[in-house]
């Protein structure tokens, strides 16, 4: 047992290469935020995060890497999600629509749709989500 072992797990996208990039880039200090979709904390009846959380970053092992700490959380409408936000996430898009067309790719994923137990789930410009920022309070790795 470690002081971590009563942290929430932080999970970002689902186990593979894609948590595996998301995590290299949290502990790379390229990522800085990340965006979920409201409907997932809803229908995971999962509470919306809040400033000053912590929790245990999780690799695709489920291997605890890294203390992060939530700084700020909005509810947002898919179509107000700025720049800054969209560049912050770290995966090195250039532009609002390359970030939006990656995002509805995961969002419009079997995976997702399941965890939304909607398998039509799609989104527009009208859909909340949750644009998170966090920092790293410390390196495990």
């Amino acid at each position: 047992m470690t002081a971590y072992d009563d942290l929430p797990p932080y999970l970002l996208g689902f186990p593979g290469p894609l948590r595996d990039q998301l995590v290299a880039a949290v502990l790379s200090g390229a990522k800085t935020s990340t965006t979920g979709l409201l409907a997932e904390y809803e229908a995971e009846e999962e509470p919306l995060p809040e400033p000053g959380a912590r929790s245990l970053l999780v690799d695709s092992a489920e291997r605890g890497v890294a203390v992060v700490e939530v700084t700020a959380v909005e509810v947002l409408r898919l179509g107000d999600i700025g720049l800054q936000h969209a560049l912050d996430e770290g995966e090195g898009y250039a532009s609002v629509a390359e970030w939006r067309t990656a995002h509805e790719e995961f969002w419009h994923s079997d995976p997702v749709r399941g965890a939304i137990g909607d398998p039509g789930f799609t989104v527009d410009d009208d859909t909340l989500v949750i644009a998170e920022r966090f920092r790293v309070t410390e390196r495990l790795v």
